[in-house]
């Protein structure tokens, strides 16, 4: 850590003079965003456009995910001193310049518009050349997202580590599920099923699309670095979209959630799987379902930027 930048760097969210470096402002204080990015909406020049979703109105279960883009921010404060670990070095907050382009705004009252005013926002991103990575929010923010990836770059291989397949049917696209949003992408032709994979299932849904589905179980018995090989096999050279919902971690890890399920992922699980996907033709990704009412302790919102940290690795792992 350099001290003597510690004593006078602060409120780098709006200070900092470029999009790119380490920081060491005083991780308990300063104004927050995404890894002490600068705080933009000019995109030129960008690689990577972080951005939030504060959105929870299509959950089954418990809210409160509105309030997880925040909390994430909070917490990537203290990844932001060195290089992440286990990338031989890599630093993608060096290596590539990365903003916060800050939340999607929205009518809270007006639910209807919610999906393409996200689909516009991300569309928007895209056509700069930056690419995404999206803070949830819950877990149907994902289906707006894809329509705006597969605009741009046609079906892409989809990546899920969840607890849920997500696919359940749903045939009335005016509904906003985030139960069900997958089996809408599906139907869309959003989502390159021969090369899509989900990780870390573990609940009942007897229809996986085509989607291969790799369940916790199988993970536990394999181990992760084979696990990863397999995804890696999987997915191939296709143009991929990385969705982390955060309950794919076990409650023991990731507590803060609406939907917890028993006999999930450790993050040390989660952790290995991530770094071994390096080479993967990542496009964007997400980290959703980040509740932190039920987050006591922090730990989930941590695991969550720990995740959209390591996406950033992947995406720039194969620009470097």
């Amino acid at each position: 850590m350099a001290l003597e930048d510690a004593k006078t760097q602060v409120d780098q969210a709006f200070a900092r003079e470029t999009s790119r470096g380490l920081s060491y402002e005083n991780t308990f204080g300063g104004a927050l965003s995404f890894a002490r990015r600068r705080y933009t909406k000019n995109l030129a020049g960008v690689d990577v456009a972080i951005t939030g979703v504060p959105f929870d109105q299509s959950v089954t279960n418990r809210p409160g995910t509105r309030l997880g883009p925040r909390a994430i921010r909070e917490a990537s404060a203290l990844q932001v001193f060195d290089p992440p670990y286990g990338w031989d070095g890599y630093d993608p907050l060096t290596s590539l310049s990365i903003v916060d382009y800050g939340d999607l705004a929205f009518d809270y009252a007006k639910v209807a518009e919610f999906p393409e005013a996200l689909t516009a926002h991300i569309r928007g991103i895209l056509e700069s050349g930056a690419a995404t990575i999206t803070l949830g929010g819950d877990h149907y923010i994902s289906l707006p997202i894809l329509k705006a990836y597969a605009e741009k770059f046609g079906p892409v291989a989809l990546v899920q580590f969840d607890a849920h397949s997500d696919t359940w049917v749903d045939d009335d696209m005016s509904r906003i599920d985030h139960g069900t949003m997958f089996y809408k992408a599906v139907q869309l032709g959003l989502i390159d099923v021969e090369h899509s994979v989900q990780v870390g299932i573990r609940t009942e849904n007897p229809d996986t699309l085509g989607i291969t589905t790799i369940d916790a179980r199988e993970v536990h018995l394999e181990g992760p670095v084979k696990t990863a090989i397999k995804i890696k096999e999987i997915v191939g050279d296709a143009p991929a979209y990385m969705s982390f919902d955060i309950d794919a971690l076990d409650p023991a890890f990731a507590p803060g959630t609406g939907t917890p399920v028993w006999g999930g992922l450790t993050s040390a699980q989660a952790a290995i799987m991530l770094r071994d996907l390096a080479g993967i033709n990542m496009l964007g990704g997400d980290v959703v379902e980040v509740s932190p009412p039920f987050d006591t302790t922090g730990a989930t919102a941590i695991a969550g930027a720990h995740v959209a940290m390591e996406m950033l690795c992947l995406w720039g792992w194969t620009r470097r």
